[in-house]
């Protein structure tokens, strides 16, 4: 699919937005003050002031990239939205749809007639399509199939034949393909004839009649060696693949690990039936991470900035829920001590920097570890869960000791009584090693059970920190102190 290129790259994201605004707010006060006026020429003065700002903002729009455009749509509110999706060009529609988050993409579809989808579709390669395919209505995906030709039904229907993490799902089918009993001038006159080359084509595939990959051919080898030599004797017969049925997140901490921009895809039988790209792999990754970062959250799922009430409070009151009863259960824990509390006076200021701190480093040790689940370094079963306990609680005991002594002299200034100081101490130390050994097991019993580490261990971490520091000082205080 052919893309837009932006015209003014110096300019930065926020700068295109902010254009975008003004000009859609201009055409809006315009609008409002034509409205207002009478006369006999009223409604050509108001249609040719309308032409002129829609013009002014198509402009703007067919100057940006698609993945500018993107950015623009999913940074405005619902309404405004929707008018700058009336004016992109339906050629970009399809590019664009790809380029947004699955919330927004949502919004857009649901403002186009069955029709324009199915135009912007025709556009998409196979994979593309199948990206996109579980979000369009039936009768679209239905009409859409029958409109391709028979190669190109059988490489959507494969893709969408795998799980959506999987590399089967992610593997473009667009590469171009040579034989190893070819010279390089012959493969050179080839490239030639092509409209194009596929998009992050840095090495062409080797294989034999069958389809077998053989090995791969990097352009820079084509172009620096003698054209006289044969592609078997240029070619690289170890090339890193992968299979469709692979995890996709592994594939693409491969393509890190080893600076790759594209690989094959073979089947058990060693076919050669597609390739993963850099972009589809930075896509990946990318999600990945935003999807952690809202489960640690307790986020359900990726949420529309601009999406209505009811939406956002679906997608979020599960995990408040939750909070609420170890809130609660938090708070019977205080109940427990208010006569301590009473007594004391001091306890009630001091308590929340307990939990608190404690919250902080259980957080801490659970980003280390469900990023090191993320990288493959740590699992459930390589037996390092018990190293890593001790490690985590070594550095708990340390910090608590630092960090709780200072508190520990804070309170002796402020209430002038060493025994506070120790008892704070002493809390503070405690609560630190119960958040490293919970900020361990959390994640790795999460994985035991099949779920994903990340959800919801940041709230469950709280509850822990702030139920556990609040009897441990509590305690301490009633034993020690009264």
């Amino acid at each position: 699919m052919t893309e837009v290129e932006a015209k003014k790259p110096q300019e930065s994201l926020q700068d295109r937005l902010a254009q975008v605004v003004e000009l859609l707010q201009r055409h809006r006060l315009v609008e409002d003050l034509t409205h207002r006026q009478d006369g006999p020429h009223h409604d050509r003065v108001e249609g040719l002031v309308h032409r002129q700002n829609l013009a002014e903002l198509q402009r703007k729009l067919d100057e940006l990239h698609s993945a500018d455009v993107a950015y623009i749509l999913e940074a405005l509110p619902l309404e405004d939205r929707l008018a700058i999706w009336q004016l992109v060009k339906a050629d970009r529609d399809g590019d664009i749809l790809l380029e947004v988050s699955d919330a927004v993409r949502e919004t857009l579809l649901a403002d186009m007639e069955d029709h324009e989808i199915l135009a912007a579709a025709k556009e998409m390669d196979a994979d593309e399509l199948a990206d996109l395919a579980s979000e369009l209505p039936r009768d679209v995906v239905h009409e859409l199939m029958e409109t391709l030709d028979a190669q190109q039904r059988e490489r959507v229907r494969s893709a969408l034949s795998y799980e959506e993490e999987q590399v089967g799902a992610l593997m473009d089918f667009e590469m171009v393909t040579i034989r190893e009993d070819v010279s390089l001038e012959v493969v050179l006159r080839y490239l030639r004839r092509l409209k194009e080359l596929p998009g992050h084509t840095d090495k062409l595939f080797v294989v034999d009649y069958d389809g077998v990959l053989k090995g791969v051919l990097s352009i820079k080898r084509l172009l620096v060696n003698d054209p006289e030599k044969q592609v078997a004797e240029v070619m690289a017969n170890d090339p890193v693949s992968f299979h469709p049925d692979e995890d996709a997140y592994d594939a693409a901490q491969a393509f890190e690990r080893y600076d790759l921009i594209s690989a094959p895809v073979v089947d058990k039988n060693g076919k050669l039936i597609g390739r993963l790209t850099i972009d589809e792999m930075v896509d990946l990754i990318r999600e990945e991470s935003e999807s952690e970062v809202l489960n640690m959250a307790g986020l359900r799922e990726e949420e529309d900035i601009f999406a209505s009430v009811w939406k956002s409070v679906r997608n979020r009151w599960a995990w408040l829920a939750v909070n609420l009863v170890t809130a609660f259960m938090a708070s019977r824990v205080i109940g427990l001590f208010e006569g301590s509390i009473e007594k004391l006076v001091a306890l009630a200021a001091l308590m929340p920097i307990v939990a608190g701190i404690g919250g902080n480093s259980g957080n801490q040790t659970i980003t280390m570890i469900v990023r090191a689940m993320a990288l493959d370094q740590v699992s459930t079963g390589n037996g390092n869960t018990s190293r890593l306990i001790r490690k985590e609680l070594g550095v708990a005991l340390i910090n608590g000791l630092v960090w709780g002594g200072v508190i520990g002299v804070v309170a002796y200034g402020l209430y002038d009584s060493w025994s506070l100081g120790v008892v704070m101490t002493a809390a503070m130390t405690l609560n630190l090693l119960l958040a490293a050994l919970m900020g361990v097991l959390i994640p790795m019993t999460l994985m035991r059970m099949g779920r994903d580490p990340a959800m919801g261990a940041s709230v469950m971490i709280t509850a822990v920190t702030d139920s556990g520091g609040f009897f441990i000082f509590l305690g301490l205080a009633s034993l020690f102190l009264l």
